[in-house]
């Protein structure tokens, strides 16, 4: 989960979720929780995957198992 590796992408996230809908998102360690599926942020959701790729991701991985 990309976003908890990455603080500016964590904060980028909520901030988004907040100001389009009008609450804090429901998350956990390594998830974010949707009660109901015809309530999901798709557009905010496809955001966030163009925001980190693949590589990205696994060098933050990669990085944190180093500590």
């Amino acid at each position: 989960m990309g976003l908890y590796v990455n603080p500016e992408l964590l904060q980028w996230f909520i901030s988004e979720y907040i100001l389009r809908y009008n609450t804090k998102p429901d998350m956990g360690k390594s998830c974010i929780r949707f009660k109901k599926t015809d309530k999901l942020p798709l557009q905010l959701l496809g955001d966030l995957v163009q925001k980190i790729t693949a590589t990205e991701w696994i060098n933050c991985y990669e990085k944190q198992l180093k500590r």
